[in-house]
């Protein structure tokens, strides 16, 4: 439809131009914004530019109103379904002119059917989530092959336990659930279309799935936190972005011109080659879809058809030579493909915005000059403030409790069961409620002393039960150990069988994080935010985005210590909302490195044996090594030298307090009797509780303990450790039961202060001069004997800390040398999409996804920084730092210096708790400016928090309970465990570690990933080579007609 004197210009060619139909709704190729055109008018100018084609837009009136055979006539048709477009229509369209089609229009059906999508996925081979179908002919149809458990449901017998999710099989219903396990907290998390600054929404609430339609039900991967949208233009491109996942906070990232913030990377060889598979499966040459990276592997798990990167004009024109190549190869092949040396457009690209998230700078200005650069953070954290650990024990006789245990353990009387589950802890409650007599103690209704006691007990299960008003398995949990059997006949006549008759139960709560401990949590992850990565500022968040910030959490298995590492990491990485979905994606827990003193045991009771005597004996100076310089190298050191005498006034103390609590109990109790407890108690939430940071004014205004805790069970806390601390028919004192006593005083003087507890302050003064002394020496009454036991408890977390630091050195070298090879190559241009080589001996065997540097606005994008955090209980942190600061103790390292300087040493044995939030961090900086092989390459700083800032806590009695209002204390800041000038080689650093950690080949082989670990595209040599190597061509294009 040009002029004539364009016309004339063809002929004088030797060729007229191709026409390229453009067939879509207007609002698809028209930007509203006037900031940016649309991606699709960016790479029709470009088409246009060539000269070459010339570009048809059909418009809505001819699509929708006009008969095909009217329709304009052309050599290349592009054309996709969106809402209103008459996909049959198009197809006679296609089927009536002999036209190359970029996108197939049959095969665009499949796409709004999600079944579909996974059928022709799975036919070409294409990694999926493991998912089944729960097909429904009418809403709520009852389907005898589906199971919905509390943790799990069943499909034809393929189960999948939470987390799941739930689509729906309509691909334009975009409400997709993921449902969270009860043991994270339950819950459910929707994901929306973008609506604002919001893509998802989590409800505590919902537990049970959907039943109103069809769905896909699909394991949860996870995937760290970020999504992978790839964009295909032809099977030999793709170009992918990476963005943060709703499933973690639903908050979208939006730089200033409000665009979501995304970044490209780099697809692994694997990916490519999904990508090539995606674009010919279902004939579509412009292609999106959606790639999980989880576990080093990749899985496709949404295809959305025609789709276009936006705001990126590399990407633009990539996308113009790749469309232009494919029209000229179907309807020009005379004429050369080949791309001028300049591109005929003049675009004066605008310089994208920083987005207030780039580095200013690319190493830190310090000791050791400006080449420095950070590589590794290494974390290990203790939990944050926590309610006291509590423990029940109490045998029963009675059948009920008997049966419940036969019911759960599979019916063997000989095997001990453990209650976790919300539907497990409702029978007991049940079964307990049945039994608890309505009596009260004390009124003549109970005779004997025992019977007494075992009825208080049973109502102290009923109480920890009813706290909370609904059940978390993170929080509680119930063993049931056989002790007693007898033979009885068999129901069915034939012969006898075992019948338990008494049975042990073990009752542990308590120890839940608090408002506090998760507002510290999240407070100290924003100041490693802003702190640990030195030139970043906030620009971790871009650091994390962008895959140049290789991040991993792990946590231990106690519920406390999970819920301390969602809420650091939502702070470190500025995240919203509950804690629930962050902890399920981004925290993995290992147990066997982060929990447990098994290892020890022996030597901790040995330890303790000890420590007794030298209390009670009050024998200071046994095997005493000890110098003025030194006095942490004496037998018991830090114990305070009257101990002896401290003890009785502890237990005084101890049963002032708890007389206290006990006339507070017997008032509530009897308003209990008299009145339904929920009318009492205002109820406290703990699913609401996870995400909270602040305290409960009205259950303090109401003068009620702080949290979920009820007087009765903060009284059977208190007269536990009156009991247990000191055996007046024995006359002997407890001294494992100190840390304890002191655990119940900080906890009261921080949350309960309201309720004005006579003595607690005096009581909580003594304790902690016992506790400083008992606690550090639990772990070793000696350094030596410290070493052993660290080494002991931390050998696996010390193994894994070394396996950081190698794989860092060797990713890091690896960078060097290719960056070096990469400055001495000729560089030439490739317009197919970049791709990667594996590296040869990947020891870290673990995927690596990099930034992809020419479409990136990021001034170093081969910056790459490994933070590894471990979540932990105290016994790690103490094992830890006795490893590092006497490991030179050992005879296999005589002579060698300690890693640890003399005045923090002195500082570490005047620090005598590493209380809530304690941390301590390795990190490593690589120096760009020695040679690769020099030992001071790579240099190691230790630094120390010993957490929580108990001063507050520690003034006089008076100003005490003003101070913390918010009932949360300070973490200290970090303290250097090295002298200003002294220089820690990795080098020295693995030499006096090595000996007490676990050697690599003792951890299980990780999966092998079918990832990248080099940052950067080949030179255009060594593509030739790898398009070669690479099965690329056993697919023609398919959708020329």
């Amino acid at each position: 439809m040009g002029g004539g004197g364009e016309e004339e210009e063809e002929e004088g060619r030797g060729y007229k131009k191709i026409t390229v139909g453009v067939c879509v709704m207007e609002k698809k190729v028209k930007c509203v914004s006037e900031v940016f055109s649309s991606p699709m008018e960016q790479i029709l100018d470009r088409l246009k530019a060539f000269g070459e084609f010339e570009i048809i837009h059909f418009g809505d009136k001819v699509i929708l109103e006009e008969p095909i055979e009217s329709w304009p006539i052309c050599d290349c048709l592009i054309a996709f379904h969106s809402s209103g477009y008459p996909l049959d229509k198009a197809e006679a369209y296609a089927a009536l002119r002999n036209l190359f089609l970029v996108n197939e229009l049959d095969p665009q059906h499949l796409l709004h059917d999600r079944r579909r999508v996974y059928e022709r996925l799975e036919m070409y081979g294409i990694p999926v989530p493991r998912y089944a179908l729960v097909n429904r002919e009418v809403a709520y149809q009852a389907l005898d092959y589906f199971i919905e458990e509390e943790d799990y449901v069943e499909v034809h017998g393929n189960r999948f336990w939470k987390p799941f999710v739930e689509k729906p099989v309509e691909a334009d219903n975009h409400s997709i659930m993921i449902y969270y396990p009860s043991a994270a907290g339950g819950g459910m998390k929707e994901l929306f279309r973008k609506v604002g600054n919001r893509s998802s929404e989590f409800n505590p609430e919902v537990r049970r799935v959907r039943r109103e339609g069809s769905y896909i039900y699909e394991e949860f991967m996870p995937t760290g936190g970020t999504d992978v949208k790839v964009y295909t233009v032809g099977p030999e491109y793709a170009h992918a972005e990476a963005r943060k996942s709703p499933v973690v906070d639903g908050v979208v990232m939006r730089n200033p011109d409000g665009k979501e913030v995304r970044y490209p990377v780099l697809l692994t060889p694997n990916e490519k080659q999904i990508a090539r598979e995606v674009c010919i499966a279902f004939g579509q040459a412009v292609c999106g879809f959606d790639l999980l990276r989880s576990e080093g592997h990749s899985y496709v798990c949404d295809v959305n058809g025609w789709s276009f990167v936006k705001n990126s004009y590399k990407y633009y024109d990539d996308a113009a030579c790749v469309l232009r190549k494919m029209f000229l190869d179907a309807k020009a092949p005379h004429l050369s493909s080949v791309i001028p040396p300049t591109l005929p457009w003049k675009v004066n690209e605008p310089v994208q915005p920083s987005e207030g998230l780039t580095r200013q700078g690319s190493g830190i200005i310090g000791t050791f000059g400006q080449s420095e650069e950070l590589r590794c953070v290494i974390v290990v954290i203790r939990h944050g403030d926590r309610t006291p650990k509590q423990k029940v024990k109490l045998k029963v006789t009675e059948e009920k409790l008997l049966n419940l245990m036969l019911k759960y353990n599979g019916g063997r009387p000989r095997s001990e069961t453990k209650l976790k589950s919300a539907v497990q802890l409702q029978d007991l409650l049940d079964a307990t409620r049945m039994l608890v007599p309505r009596s009260r103690p004390g009124r003549g209704s109970d005779s004997e002393a025992e019977d007494l006691e075992h009825a208080e007990k049973l109502r102290q299960v009923k109480a920890v039960l009813e706290e909370g008003g609904h059940f978390s398995g993170i929080y509680r949990k119930v063993q049931l150990k056989p002790l007693k059997w007898v033979k009885v006949p068999k129901s069915n006549g034939e012969g006898e069988e075992e019948r338990p008759v008494e049975a042990l139960m073990v009752l542990k709560y308590g120890g839940v994080l608090t408002h506090a401990g998760r507002k510290q949590a999240e407070e100290l992850g924003r100041y490693f935010r802003n702190n640990m990565y030195p030139g970043e500022g906030t620009g971790l968040l871009r650091l994390h985005s962008t895959y140049r910030h290789d991040l991993k959490i792990y946590s231990s298995d106690e519920g406390r210590v999970q819920m301390s590492a969602a809420a650091f990491a939502k702070g470190l990485l500025d995240l919203e909302g509950q804690l629930t979905p962050i902890l399920v994606s981004l925290v993995s827990k290992d147990s066997s490195m982060l929990d447990g003193l098994e290892n020890a045991s022996s030597e901790m009771e040995e330890a303790k044996a000890r420590l007794n005597e030298i209390i009670t004996s009050g024998a200071r100076t046994i095997h005493s090594n000890g110098t003025s310089e030194c006095p942490w190298m004496t037998d018991g050191a830090g114990l305070p030298s009257n101990a002896s005498e401290l003890l009785p006034k502890l237990v005084t103390l101890t049963k002032k307090v708890t007389e206290q609590v006990r006339l507070l109990a017997k008032d509530e109790d009897e308003n209990l009797t008299e009145t339904s407890p929920y009318d009492t108690i205002p109820l406290y939430d703990q699913a609401k509780a996870l995400g909270k940071t602040n305290i409960d004014i009205d259950r303090i205004a109401a003068g009620l303990p702080c949290g979920s805790e009820g007087f009765l069970l903060m009284f059977a806390r208190w007269r536990k450790l009156e009991r247990d601390l000191y055996n007046e028919r024995k006359e002997r004192f407890d001294i494992t039961q100190i840390p304890d006593v002191y655990d119940s005083c900080k906890y009261d003087l921080l949350h309960n202060a309201h309720l004005n507890l006579e003595g607690l302050y005096e009581l909580f003064k003594v304790a902690q001069l016992l506790a400083d002394g008992v606690i550090p020496n639990e772990y070793g009454i000696n350094p030596k004997q410290k070493l052993k036991i660290g080494s002991k408890i931390a050998r696996r977390l010390l193994g894994k800390i070394l396996i950081d630091l190698r794989n860092t050195r060797e990713e890091a070298l690896n960078v060097a040398e290719l960056k070096s090879n990469q400055d001495d190559d000729t560089r030439r241009s490739s317009t197919t999409s970049e791709m990667s080589m594996d590296q040869d001996d990947d020891d870290d065997k673990e995927t690596k996804y990099r930034l992809d540097p020419k479409y990136a606005n990021v001034k170093t994008p081969e910056r790459h920084v490994r933070t590894r955090l471990y979540f932990t209980s105290e016994s790690h942190i103490h094992s830890l730092m006795n490893v590092l600061r006497y490991c030179n103790l050992d005879e296999s390292l005589q002579g060698e210096a300690s890693l640890i300087f003399q005045t923090a040493l002195e500082r570490l044995y005047n620090t005598k708790e590493l209380d809530y939030m304690s941390y301590i961090v390795i990190r490593m900086f690589e120096n760009t400016e020695v040679a690769l092989e020099d030992p001071t390459r790579f240099r190691i700083e230790l630094t120390f928090s010993r957490g929580a800032d108990l001063s507050p806590l520690e003034m006089n009695d008076s100003k005490a309970p003003s101070l913390p209002q918010e009932h949360t204390l300070p973490i200290m800041g970090p303290e250097r465990l090295q002298d200003g000038g002294s220089y820690l080689t990795l080098e020295k650093m693995e030499k006096m570690i090595r000996p007490f950690a676990m050697p690599p080949e003792d951890f299980p082989p990780p999966s092998i990933p079918a990832g990248f670990s080099g940052y950067f595209s080949k030179s255009a040599s060594v593509l030739e080579r790898l398009v070669n190597l690479w099965p690329f061509h056993k697919n023609a294009h398919t959708n020329g007609k």
